[in-house]
């Protein structure tokens, strides 16, 4: 059985289990965002700030990387399918760019802790960690690349300039999500002010991938 299935049901059969390994991943989540990188956390000082013994500790993660890539799961997931969600939506190209980055912009704000954990490991992280976060980020592109394919003003654009192009975009959006965590919660105007920017250079992207032909 999947691991990842295995511990679903184990949650559903013990509620507990399912607080305790919530209790973990926020702890970790929490340290990081007030001081430390994720590689330089201890199981010890995890489990303390969960309020858990070590052994607990070891009842759902074999080591800290394992609770890291957990965490690279949990950042990605739900925000691929709101991604998806919008792209299949079917509004005009416009419209779903707006869309798009609302909804990226929503999502980065109510999970801060996940992006700042990202942020952080994706170039001082473990190996592993590190390489899930590309693998998440390849995945994305790759997504994006396929839906872009759909797009009738696209139709004769080989699979390579697409793939070029939803890299551009994903790269656009990494660094929209560094801007928009280096900006206080309350700070509305400047977030109106990103999320403008943001939109005209996905546009630009997509415009001139439109005209864009390789040799």
């Amino acid at each position: 059985m999947d691991r990842k299935v295995e511990q679903t049901a184990e949650t559903r059969r013990d509620p507990r289990r399912g607080r305790t390994r919530r209790a973990l991943l926020d702890a970790a989540l929490e340290l990081v965002e007030k001081k430390d990188n994720f590689t330089a956390l201890s199981l010890r000082l995890v489990a303390r700030k969960a309020g858990v013994v070590p052994t607990a500790f070891y009842r759902h993660f074999p080591d800290m990387d394992a609770l890291g890539l957990a965490l690279v799961d949990e950042s990605f997931r739900t925000l691929r399918q709101l991604m998806r969600d919008v792209r299949a939506a079917g509004v005009p190209h416009k419209q779903a760019i707006n869309s798009s980055v609302q909804t990226y912009i929503r999502y980065v704000r109510t999970n801060t802790r996940h992006f700042q954990f990202v942020a952080k490991e994706r170039f001082s992280g473990s190996q592993s960690i590190r390489n899930a976060i590309r693998q998440e980020i390849r995945l994305f592109t790759s997504e994006l690349a396929t839906d872009l394919s759909r797009i009738p003003l696209l139709a004769k654009t080989s699979a390579e300039d697409l793939q070029m192009m939803a890299s551009l975009m994903v790269n656009n959006m990494t660094s929209l999500t560094e801007q928009v965590l280096d900006i206080p919660a309350e700070d509305v105007a400047e977030e109106l002010f990103l999320a403008r920017m943001a939109e005209k250079q996905l546009r630009l992207i997509f415009l001139g991938a439109a005209s864009w032909r390789s040799k």
